[in-house]
């Protein structure tokens, strides 16, 4: 009875209050802000209450509450948001990145770790900050996104090399790439046909994140392969629960960032008739006052020329004026991407499946990039302490291309040809030399091909067995394949073929690459204070490229294009090499307290490249960190969320020359047709791994809870044993021989700043900004050597010890005489003594292509369903030398057409200006040297992003679980005072080898820009 009555008046006292807050159920969908995907495991929380619920593998959740109660939304890694509920029974949710980086899950070698765990500096990126960018490349892709990481296009053409230089570059005849790691697996990065870029068959839409590890202490465990970074790249896989599906189209077209102003016919004219007529005054003649001067005067010789160049026109009625720059460019220039992915699975077995097709039509003439692939990355869980799984990965890249900047069949070498020259003659064929003043490449378009084709194979297989709760073993087996073709026609009608009826040239390469990894992992907590993690294994890998080349001439039409139909087979050729690395690894990780850090890593490798006395080496790191906001002194203090302080140092090596530089060499030789051999190379069994010692360390932080967080490092990267390549006299009988001689050394600082401007329900506003300095020096030479001069009078690139690796060398111009138009160079060091004579000049150091600094800030701005983001990436500093002013900025030396600057030339006594006087064939300020060397330091709106979510309401209606629309711009703006085509730009074929390529740097010769794309695009989750 006495029961009955408290029953009914518990009831009788909650009446009242089911009346004052009615309770309704309120649903919603959760979303990443970082990649617009739908979130599971989030928890939804009633305020005040230990009511909640989480949202499902769809990012959907329900929750009784009431209008007066507000719900907490919170996930590992995002910013917890709090929303009143009031009379919404619809709330959906983007939950915005955390700027707090300690529970952040960093890739490491041979495993990962928490960053708040981290001793090393790494720079990581996640896969979604660079999707639908508009680039061939994930190079290309994350330009200005990493503190410390320089990356650089050597051109506007597609599909072709990318620079990249982490903290600096430490070897001066051997590599200076990073060593990139796909899934664990060192794949191959260079030694394909010609300028092609391996790299350019990756999709990387597939990527999960990429992280750059550039200390040694987060390096040294790929020891003999570090010296330069690791690019660490991990791609998707599945995750557990319902099929998600994800469609994209994107299309966009493309235009050069920057083009040259050059002279119009009449300016051209006017121009080429002064410059002969200079000549002509200083010779005491006078052809256009005195017409009995006029015949064997310049000027009658400029005038014969400018008829020639006329074709079946006349120059002197203005008729004709061929804007020559805008035939280079291709006006349908573009690109299209279509994507296709799902990935899914249950407990046991997960898949992520991706097919995707690219195409890019550059903004040059015939120069076309094409890449279909596809991917399928599985794992399955076979009991609870065994796991298998593989990753497959196949490309097909297709490559219009393009040759080096310096040939004459480079399509921006048209804008050397006259304005006064029509396209075609009066029968509508392409003019040609003699008619023009140069070759017309245009030809190039109707009567030649060249087309490289690439199969790409990534495919490895893993297995992982758990013998205890905290220890297990993991076994890698992958290979890399790459099947190259590279065709080429050149019809009778081109320059490669006039004279042998065409000529065709067919490439074939293979690289076969074999990795294995297998490693223990051992991770223990002992008396709750210690935690303990030991990896040590092993690795092995091989590398075969075989090679084969054929040419042939003389076709007897030029519709018939392969080698079959060639009358003479002028050259043929084959090769075979390999390689082998063969390597044991270490890492203990450990922490006490939460907040004193250690990590001890060793690697001991073996290389086939260096020679039998020095084969091994060894590279072992050390690092220690300190959490001080773990401290009773510091922790909880107002303002304060992490103040961490990590130091490291360690030695890493450098392994990137040639496969046989070590061993003495013979080749082929015939003497009367008989075949022989001859020693083509020195034996240096004691060449060994070029190495770098590298100390750094560091500040991590966050205030004011974690709103603003960033780093601060300074490093001191210094290299020994440089890998050297040596002239050697010519009496010898060798070219050159390698050594180990020399030193080098990068130091500088780095800056990474995030902060978390503002965040509520609708509106939220972060920005990353990411800041380098690095400090180049040459620190010694082979004994008795201070300098290795410029190689050519072309070109100004040296090395100087005391100097930055590359740096132009050569006379400093000293402006134009006002009295007479003579250009004038310095001929002392201190700049006060001048002399018109080009070899009296006193050479010195006149610029230095490496950057001062180089920086990148990233805005993302959400409101609502609208989100914005943009990119502006920077290089301060550095200079850029036009190889090709020589030519298009020559003031009339010879019939090339000039740059519109060139007009504001000397012309009479008093004239003030840089521009010397027009003199035909004089060369009157045409000869390398500072003239041409100019700021290349520039701004560029890298990538800009505007996107809008199809709101839940008609997402439901449309059935689907997602949809975004957005308009994306690459390279939108460029602020630079450099006056060539672009600042971004080191010609390509100054790095035929690697000794070139890393001394010819910050020059630009006729090459092309780099492109500005405008794209839509739209993306659809099922």
């Amino acid at each position: 009875m006495k029961k009955s009555v408290l029953i009914l008046v518990t009831l009788l006292l909650a009446l009242p209050m089911v009346g004052w807050s009615q309770s309704k159920t309120v649903s919603g969908t959760v979303i990443s802000g970082e990649d617009n995907m739908t979130l599971p495991g989030v928890n939804v929380r009633v305020q005040g209450t230990s009511r909640g619920t989480v949202t499902d593998i769809d990012g959907s959740y329900s929750i009784a509450v009431s209008n007066e109660e507000t719900l907490v939304f919170s996930y590992i890694g995002f910013l917890s948001q709090e929303v009143s509920v009031g009379n919404q029974s619809t709330i959906d949710i983007t939950l915005i990145p955390d700027a707090k980086t300690l529970g952040e899950v960093v890739v490491v070698g041979y495993g990962s770790v928490t960053r708040g765990d981290l001793t090393g500096n790494v720079a990581s990126l996640k896969g979604s900050e660079i999707a639908n960018v508009p680039v061939p490349t994930f190079q290309e892709a994350i330009q200005g996104r990493m503190s410390g990481v320089f990356v650089e296009s050597s051109s506007g053409k597609v599909g072709e090399g990318v620079k990249i230089r982490v903290r600096g570059t430490s070897s001066i005849s051997g590599g200076n790439d990073p060593l990139y790691v796909i899934d664990g697996i060192p794949v191959t990065s260079s030694g394909t046909i010609g300028k092609s870029n391996p790299l350019a068959d990756i999709n990387f839409n597939d990527i999960e994140s990429f992280e750059v590890l550039k200390d040694a202490s987060a390096a040294a465990i790929y020891g003999a392969r570090a010296s330069n970074g690791v690019v660490l790249i991990t791609t998707k896989s599945g995750t557990a629960g319902k099929t998600k599906f994800n469609v994209g189209i994107q299309r966009g077209v493309s235009s050069p960032t920057r083009k040259n102003e050059f002279l119009n016919a009449a300016q051209y004219v006017e121009l080429m008739r002064e410059s002969g007529y200079n000549n002509d005054l200083a010779n005491g003649l006078d052809p256009i006052n005195n017409p009995d001067d006029y015949e064997d005067s310049d000027l009658e010789f400029v005038e014969n020329r400018l008829d020639r160049y006329a074709g079946h026109t006349d120059w002197r009625e203005g008729t004709v004026n061929t804007d020559w720059q805008e035939q280079a460019f291709n006006p349908e220039a573009g690109i299209t991407n279509v994507n296709f992915s799902a990935n899914g699975g249950n407990e046991s077995t997960r898949f992520y499946f991706s097919t995707s097709y690219d195409k890019q039509d550059g903004i040059m003439i015939r120069n076309k990039f094409e890449r279909i692939s596809g991917r399928l990355n599985l794992d399955h869980r076979i009991s609870d302490r065994f796991t298998i799984g593989a990753n497959f990965s196949l490309a097909r890249t297709e490559t219009t291309r393009l040759p080096e900047d310096n040939q004459f069949n480079n399509p921006i070498q048209l804008v050397a040809l006259a304005p006064i020259t029509p396209i075609r003659d009066e029968n509508g064929v392409l003019y040609d030399r003699p008619t023009t003043t140069y070759y017309n490449s245009l030809i190039d378009s109707e009567n030649a091909n060249w087309l490289s084709t690439s199969y790409r194979n990534i495919n490895n297989i893993f297995g992982e067995y758990s013998f205890t709760e905290n220890l297990k073993f993991r076994s890698d087996f992958a290979v890399d394949i790459i099947n190259q073709n590279d065709d080429r026609f050149f019809g009778s009608r081109t320059i490669t073929g006039q004279g042998t009826n065409g000529f065709g040239t067919s490439r074939w390469a293979r690289i076969v690459n074999y990795n294995t990894n297998n490693y223990f992992t051992y991770s223990n907590t002992f008396d709750e204070r210690h935690q303990l993690e030991v990896v040590g294994g092993m690795s092995f890998q091989k590398t075969e490229d075989n090679y084969t080349r054929v040419d042939g001439q003389e076709f007897p039409l030029d519709a018939l294009k392969t080698l079959e139909s060639a009358a003479e087979i002028v050259e043929g050729t084959s090769t075979f090499t390999n390689f082998t690395f063969l390597s044991y690894f270490s890492r203990i990780n450990y922490k006490l307290d939460n907040r004193y850090l250690m990590t001890l890593s060793a690697r001991y490798d073996a290389s086939s490249r260096f020679g039998e006395n020095n084969r091994y080496g060894f590279f072992p790191a050390g690092s220690l960190g300190w959490i001080l906001t773990e401290e009773a002194f510091l922790k909880g203090k107002e303002g304060l969320s992490l103040l961490k302080l990590r130091t490291s140092y360690g030695i890493t090596g450098n392994a990137e020359i040639g496969n046989f530089d070590h061993l003495g060499l013979y080749g082929p030789a015939s003497y009367g047709l008989r075949p022989g051999l001859q020693p083509t190379q020195i034996k240096n069994p004691d060449l060994t791994w070029e190495t770098t010692a590298q100390f750094n360390v560091g500040i991590e932080f966050g205030l004011f809870d974690d709103r603003i967080t960033g780093e601060l490092d300074y490093y001191d990267k210094r290299t020994s044993d440089l890998l050297l390549l040596l002239p050697l006299p010519g009496t010898s009988g060798f070219a050159s021989f390698r050594q180990n001689t020399g030193k080098m050394q990068n130091y500088g600082f780095e800056v990474v700043l995030n902060s978390a401007n503002y965040a509520d329900q609708n509106f939220s506003w972060n920005t990353s900004v990411n800041f380098a300095r690095n400090i180049n020096r040459v620190r010694e030479l082979s004994e008795g050597q201070n300098s290795i001069p410029p190689s050519s009078s072309r070109f100004l690139n040296g090395i100087f010890i005391g100097e930055p690796i590359g740096v132009f060398y050569g006379p400093r111009y000293a402006g134009v005489d006002p009295t007479n138009g003579d250009a004038l160079y310095y001929s002392n060091e201190a700049l006060t003594e001048t002399t018109n004579d080009f070899n009296e000049a006193t050479r010195m150091v006149v610029g230095d292509p490496n950057p001062d600094f180089i920086a990148g800030i990233t805005n993302d701005i959400t409101y609502k369903n609208i989100q914005l983001s943009f990119l502006f990436q920077g290089v301060f500093g550095n200079d850029i030398y036009e190889g090709g002013g020589g030519f298009y900025a020559a003031n009339g030396d010879w019939f090339d057409n000039s740059t519109a600057i060139q007009f504001n030339r000397w012309q009479n006594p008093g004239d003030i200006t840089n521009i010397p006087q027009a003199r035909l064939g004089e060369c009157n300020g045409c000869n390398a040297s500072s003239r041409f060397v100019s700021d290349g330091s520039y701004v560029r709106l890298k990538t800009l992003s505007l996107g809008y979510n199809l709101p839940s309401s008609l997402i439901e209606k449309m059935k689907i679980n997602s949809a975004r629309v957005y308009f994306m711009a690459q390279n939108l703006l460029t602020f630079t005072n450099y006056m060539g085509w672009d600042p971004e730009v080191n010609a390509d074929y100054l790095g035929s080898t690697t000794s070139d390529s890393n001394v010819f740097q910050g020059v630009d010769f006729y090459s092309a820009p780099q492109a500005k794309t405008f794209s839509l695009g739209l993306n659809v989750g099922l």
